[in-house]
């Protein structure tokens, strides 16, 4: 049966629970949805399940539960649709540059995609430019800043033309410029994104509403402004406020 795309909904997860192969639970019972456009921080401890959630999106992991995006179910018929529709990009930012050139590691998903050449192009312009990183597209990725990577990170992304963006740490190892750099760009994105982080002056400035995970759970999940005024909260589940 044909699935209904949500006008609303770009990211729909439903009692979704994993368990590692040592038995350790990292999900137990999540469930989450976000709203096209929304801009939204996963927050916890280390080892709450974040990371786990965000793999979770586009079918690295697959746990038990549901997982819909841009109104399709995570199922193996769809995984093309939802890996293009879900801009993963990961803390490290060496784990997803592997190409010779900047151009060629932002063209890489849309080649494989099987999109004619012209099409690829002008998705690698177009994504450059969101990152303000067209000057680039010949330097060798491997010669960047990190600052540098995570933005050329972002644009194999885009040029998937995704539904949601997932950012793992973000702000992980930048310096204050490359952070305020990456702040802004981040704003101007006209995206979904659910933003896994432990930078939490970053969700105050930047995400109006923020999820609590800890031991495979959400314990809170409403505006940042109530979030960051809980001190209790906060302190519960190792948070500091901004």
């Amino acid at each position: 049966m044909a699935e209904t795309k949500s006008t609303a909904d770009v990211l729909t997860v439903r009692d979704l629970c994993f368990s590692y192969p040592d038995g350790r639970a990292a999900l137990q019972g999540i469930s989450l949805a976000l709203r096209e456009g929304e801009k939204v921080a996963l927050v916890g401890p280390n080892g709450a399940g974040k990371s786990t959630l965000m793999l979770h999106l586009n079918g690295i992991l697959s746990g038990q539960g549901e997982v819909i995006v841009a109104g399709r179910r995570l199922a193996k018929e769809n995984l093309p649709f939802v890996r293009a529709s879900v801009g993963l990009v990961f803390q490290n930012p060496d784990d997803q540059l592997f190409s010779p050139t900047v151009f060629e590691d932002v063209a890489f998903a849309p080649l494989h995609m099987g999109l004619p050449e012209a099409e690829v192009r002008a998705r690698v312009d177009a994504a450059l430019d969101a990152v303000q990183m067209s000057a680039y597209r010949e330097r060798l990725s491997h010669h960047l800043s990190v600052g540098e990577k995570k933005r050329i990170a972002i644009a194999t992304a885009l040029s998937m033309r995704p539904s949601l963006l997932a950012l793992d740490e973000p702000s992980a190892g930048l310096d204050p410029r490359g952070r305020r750099t990456l702040i802004r760009l981040l704003s101007d994105l006209p995206l979904a994104m659910l933003v896994s982080t432990h930078d939490m002056a970053l969700v105050k400035e930047l995400f109006p509403r923020v999820i609590v995970m800890d031991e495979g759970r959400i314990v809170a999940d409403d505006t940042t402004e109530k979030i960051l005024a809980d001190e209790e909260l906060l302190a519960a589940h190792g948070l500091e406020k901004p």
